[in-house]
């Protein structure tokens, strides 16, 4: 078990907590773990500086997140503030989150011929590019990926055109995950985004998870026919 801090600044002080690395990255990641599990030591403090045992008091505790709860507190700083992860957990990650995106662009994309592309020229490619993989899910660096390497080895994926309209009050979150999929963007009246995407089909599973997820199943798709 790897002790690490978490630590989030609320109204220019910053609030730390200890918290077991491999659980906090899977508490991160959705899976059900519950606080008492995660945070380590006594886990019913916050502190300012928890490597010099600096607690912070109820009433302060209060003022900056507006509760004493302290699971509470923990999942607003795990979810929104920073887990210091070792360097050695983060290359790890890094590792492996290449080689899903090798992985995916060998199974999923083929030259003008046909043919897929053998891993090693993917992964000689990405270098070439300066690719730096980024702590996302990989569906959201697909597009931008597929871009840059477009510009040193062919590439053809199969892709599905949707037309997909987002409630107002979600417009924020999902713009983010949308934006390097739009082909063209129409802002409704009503707040509501009405937007044309090109999804590389073998992600279409997960980007509807992940919508459908984030508003809660509001967003409305319809497949274009060309």
């Amino acid at each position: 078990m790897a002790e690490i801090i978490a630590r989030m600044k609320v109204k220019g002080k910053m609030y730390e907590i200890v918290v077991d690395c491999d659980k906090a990255v899977a508490f991160m990641k959705g899976q059900p773990i519950t606080m008492s599990n995660i945070l380590v030591g006594n886990g019913n403090e916050v502190f300012f500086d928890a490597k010099k045992g600096i607690r912070v008091k109820e009433h302060e505790l209060t003022s900056a997140f507006g509760t004493t709860n302290i699971e509470d507190i923990a999942k607003k700083i795990i979810m929104e503030g920073e887990v210091q992860l070792p360097a050695e957990y983060k290359a790890h990650e890094r590792d492996n989150r290449l080689k899903q995106i090798i992985d995916f662009i060998a199974t999923n994309c083929t030259d003008p011929k046909g043919m897929h592309h053998p891993p090693q020229r993917i992964e000689a490619a990405l270098k070439q590019i300066h690719f730096n993989v980024q702590n996302k899910p990989i569906e959201e660096q697909i597009p931008e990926i597929l871009k840059k390497l477009q510009t040193v080895i062919p590439l053809r994926i199969e892709t599905k055109k949707l037309l997909i309209r987002v409630p107002a009050q979600y417009t924020g979150h999902l713009y983010g995950i949308l934006k390097d999929y739009i082909t063209s963007e129409e802002w409704l009246s009503d707040g509501s985004l009405s937007c044309k995407i090109s999804l590389p089909s073998a992600v279409q599973m997960a980007f509807f998870d992940k919508i459908n997820s984030l508003t809660h199943g509001t967003v409305i798709t319809q497949e274009i026919k060309e």
